[in-house]
């Protein structure tokens, strides 16, 4: 599977197609919520249209805000995806400039002006997380959290009972079995890192 990417920060881009206006608004987001939220603030009410799509992981939705059907929200779905982003929301304002696009110059106008704002945006990479947990004595507890962070984990709970503890942890898959190899040697072997979707 390819790397995905979200964006660092929001960011806009501006073109004019045909004498008809568009300005892209994109931005990270983490819940559905948040990009309704930004549509809501950048949408421009003097506008013709506010055409906008998020991804977040599997979910998705966009809205063509009358324009004809198909012609702008998938088409920014489509370059959201083109350039392997997620957790992503972009929004595309247009003023209509008195040319008829037809639904093809529709269709490049809003996702090209997607793409582009894409394109400009600082974009950082999507870490594919796993969910793991580690026992451990009470002796090796803060030798274990020392040693965490140097393989990009970080501990999400902590519970403890009579023998030590039991560390809940967030780490990027690829580190796993470099974890799980440092965690065995600090534990002589005792210390086992079980993923729960393994």
């Amino acid at each position: 599977m390819s790397s995905l990417f979200t964006l660092e920060a929001p960011c806009s881009y501006r073109e004019e197609v045909r004498k008809s206006r568009f300005v892209a608004h994109a931005a990270p987001v983490a819940s559905a919520d948040e990009a309704l939220a930004f549509f809501a603030r950048h949408a421009d009410p003097t506008a013709t249209h506010n055409c906008w799509a998020y991804r977040i992981g599997a979910a998705y939705r966009f809205n063509d805000d009358g324009e004809p059907g198909g012609t702008a929200g998938r088409p920014i779905l489509q370059a959201i995806d083109g350039q392997s982003c997620d957790r992503v929301a972009v929004l595309v304002v247009r003023w209509f400039g008195g040319t008829l696009l037809g639904a093809g110059g529709l269709v490049r106008a809003y996702g090209g002006c997607a793409a582009n704002c894409l394109r400009l945006g600082r974009r950082v990479p999507l870490l594919d997380l796993a969910e793991a947990e580690v026992a451990c004595t009470f002796a090796e507890l803060p030798l274990f959290k020392a040693r965490l962070k140097e393989h990009g984990a970080e501990v999400l709970e902590e519970r403890f009972d009579e023998q030590g503890a039991t560390l809940a942890l967030s780490v990027p898959r690829p580190r796993l079995e470099a974890l799980r190899a440092m965690l065995s040697d600090l534990s002589r072997g005792r210390a086992v890192l079980a993923v729960r979707d393994e």
